[in-house]
């Protein structure tokens, strides 16, 4: 129980230290729902599926490199590929499809949106979405990043998830359809994401040291 305890106390900082960041994320959401709700659904349609294969790369990337910068420091013995494989393709896969699909799917649901409809990524497009994870995953091994990569990724997994809630709506938009979107979208990326980068990799370092490096 000991044990748990600082990984829960680094998941309440990094929660904390991102909310901001993910609060700006949706604000943008916000202005490009103003000026793209009108959109027709084929449009929003394959502008999701710009937006989701892209974050599904830089989450890959972020949460493969957050394991070798914790698992296999410079100067450490390299780590097992196919382990690197499993954990950036798992977190990539799982969290975005969460974040972009499944969260905005329950917002559409619950605000009764006419159009609305589940798009899974890596199995309705599977010869996009999955190999660029894997994309994700092969750029880490030879150039791991954090920083870029994990700012990039919040930014488009709003815009993703912003997208696939355009593809169900109507075309009347109330004030209380804005505030509640905002929410969705903020739930929708900030959680998910800090898993996806940072606590979803650490869970399998052990007892190697949890050092934030975004």
């Amino acid at each position: 129980m000991n044990g748990l305890r600082p990984m829960f106390k680094q998941i309440l900082k990094e929660l904390k230290n991102h909310a901001p960041f993910t609060l700006f994320g949706a604000v943008t959401g916000m202005v490009i729902m103003y000026f793209s709700c009108k959109l027709s659904s084929g449009v929003s349609y394959s502008v999701f599926y710009t937006l989701h294969p892209i974050h599904v790369v830089l989450s890959a990337l972020v949460t493969t490199s957050m394991y070798e910068f914790h698992k296999c420091p410079v100067g450490a013995r390299k780590c097992n590929i196919w382990v690197l494989l499993l954990i950036g393709y798992a977190g990539s896969i799982g969290i975005a499809t969460l974040s972009d699909s499944v969260i905005p799917y329950l917002a559409e649901t619950l605000l009764d949106m006419p159009n609305r409809a589940i798009h899974i990524g890596f199995i309705e497009k599977w010869w996009l979405v999955n190999p660029l994870a894997l994309l994700g995953v092969a750029i880490a091994c030879f150039r791991p990043r954090t920083k870029f990569p994990h700012a990039g990724h919040v930014l488009l997994s709003t815009w993703a998830s912003l997208f696939h809630i355009i593809m169900a709506m109507g075309s009347d938009l109330s004030l209380f359809y804005y505030l509640a979107v905002f929410l969705f979208l903020f739930l929708a990326v900030w959680i998910p994401c800090c898993v996806s980068d940072i606590i979803f990799p650490l869970l399998f370092v052990g007892n190697a040291k949890r050092e934030q490096k975004i």
